[in-house]
């Protein structure tokens, strides 16, 4: 029988369709591949080709918008929000209006372009996650805005325009719903119980076991207890973290490897589909607290949103968190991970 399950944050319910029960091999999709063929804006030698960069990491002292990087941040050239200007809030009637203001930036994972980043060394995923707190602290600068979301579109059908591996940073002047969501969730709880909601998350699953996948020293990997995806996979500090940028070296070297690790089971299992990754951090006004706790959430593309899911707001998925859990446990981990 289909199951009902609510989700404990934000308070949304999804409905698990057990009869409908699907194994890996049951979704029919197109594999990613990279086919590396045309004129590619981000392969060394076609800087000019990009906005002038923001930042890059070089480890030959090579001049700026010049070869020798190993990751390059640039604006994006077609932006959803625009730098210049101020907001100018109105109100017309009882409606509310800005201007677009926000930073749209692009993070050039590698120079490499017949590559992914779940074939990446993991010392060159630590150096995309550096890039991603350099560039966060950077706008927290600025005090138009109120919220980085941090993403990366893998596979046409998750919505990358490009194939050399990216991912972006959008910074917005107001904090969106959906994180709105997770923060009040988890502030309600915390007034109520004077504990953290995602530690206490991670206190059950652990407990369980049976929505885990994988964990090192400073990390867990799990399948969320009403994922609105199959095969949803979240990665949370298993130490309070409030902010992503306030992480240490330490934690993004064990964060890079697990990473590494979930995206490479991924592959294995649903034969490299397309997916999102989005980070969800605290709030720029909320500052360092004890009620938000930071964490990457894992989307493989592999159903489609219809006319009841846009009509309810509820998720129909077809496979159980325990069973999709099961199936990344049992595939080939990295050397080193430990496993539930």
């Amino acid at each position: 029988m289909p199951e009902l399950r609510k989700d404990p944050i934000v308070g949304r319910w999804v409905i698990i369709a057990t009869d409908r029960a699907r194994r890996p091999t049951d979704f029919i999709r197109e594999r990613v591949q990279i086919r590396g063929s045309g004129f590619c804006p981000f392969c060394p030698g076609n800087e000019s080709k990009t906005p002038p960069e923001i930042l890059a990491y070089r480890a030959d002292g090579s001049q700026p918008n010049k070869p020798g990087w190993t990751l390059r941040v640039v604006p994006n050239k077609f932006p959803a929000l625009g730098i210049e200007g101020t907001l100018n809030r109105q109100g017309e009637g009882l409606y509310d209006k800005m201007n677009g203001i926000g930073a749209h930036e692009v993070i050039i994972e590698t120079p490499q372009h017949n590559t992914t980043m779940a074939a990446l060394p993991a010392a060159q995923i630590e150096s995309v996650l550096w890039a991603y707190r350099d560039r966060i602290l950077d706008l927290k600068k600025d005090t138009r805005f109120k919220y980085m979301l941090i993403f990366k579109n893998f596979g046409e059908a998750a919505g990358a325009s490009l194939e050399h591996t990216h991912s972006q940073l959008i910074a917005l002047p107001v904090v969106p719903k959906r994180v709105q969501e997770e923060v009040n969730g988890a502030r309600d709880y915390y007034t109520l119980k004077e504990r953290c909601l995602f530690c206490d998350v991670i206190r059950q699953e652990f407990s369980s076991g049976v929505r885990l996948v994988a964990e090192n020293e400073k990390f867990f990997s799990l399948c969320p207890f009403a994922p609105r995806f199959p095969f949803e996979l979240w990665i949370i500090p298993k130490e309070h973290r409030s902010s992503f940028e306030e992480s240490s070296r330490g934690e993004f070297q064990y964060l890079a490897m697990l990473l590494k690790d979930m995206l490479g089971r991924l592959e294995a299992v649903l034969d490299h589909p397309a997916y999102n990754y989005i980070i969800h951090t605290s709030p720029v006004p909320d500052g360092l607290n004890d009620y938000y706790h930071w964490h990457l959430e894992i989307m493989p593309k592999l159903t489609n949103l219809a006319g009841f899911e846009w009509g309810t707001g509820f998720y129909i998925n077809p496979t159980p968190p325990e069973e999709a859990a099961k199936f990344l446990r049992e595939a080939a981990p990295p050397p080193g991970a430990i496993v539930r």
